[in-house]
């Protein structure tokens, strides 16, 4: 994960989400392309790692550069020390205490770059929408800067379903 001097630098705004007419999908062209999904899993699984890392000291940075040191101990990559399927990657906390749980989204690309969330990430986002914070990182590998939202992912997000989950019973 990159180290950056100054941490201050590192925060931007989010993008403003727009509501405006689409024109409708046109059929999809089917086309034959040779993937190695292997190593494309490994490289976006090293990828969120890093960025996960990365906002980990992010956040004890945010809180011992307010003077709550006590808090930025506390800081957790949830995601390490307990796994996946909580529907957030970091636990920490605001000023006041109140826990922040923060889905960290990482991108070598631009701002804009589309990215994939699971059910259980939105879901945790609507039921927790006081506490669940996402955080996304993009232009990671150059110069990594990050916005964040608070809430529901579909406040700020268009939310397009791409896979589904198929069963038998």
């Amino acid at each position: 994960a990159p180290m950056p001097d100054d941490y201050s630098k590192v925060l931007v705004d989010p993008p403003k989400l727009c509501y405006t007419a689409r024109e409708p999908d046109a059929p999809k062209m089917r086309t034959a392309t040779k993937r190695d999904y292997i190593d494309r899993e490994a490289r976006d699984a090293s990828l969120g790692q890093a960025g996960e890392e990365f906002v980990v000291h992010y956040e004890r940075w945010r809180l011992i550069s307010g003077g709550y040191d006590r808090l930025a101990n506390k800081v957790e990559h949830v995601a390490k020390t307990q796994g996946d399927g909580l529907g957030f990657d970091v636990l920490s906390f605001d000023i006041t205490g109140k826990e922040r749980l923060i889905e960290v989204k990482t991108t070598s690309f631009g701002k804009e770059t589309p990215f994939f969330i699971t059910k259980n990430e939105v879901d945790l986002s609507r039921s927790e929408a006081d506490h669940f914070h996402l955080y996304r990182l993009f232009d990671f590998r150059k110069e990594p800067h990050l916005f964040s939202f608070r809430g529901t992912v579909d406040n700020h997000c268009h939310l397009d379903p791409i896979t589904f989950h198929a069963r038998f019973s």
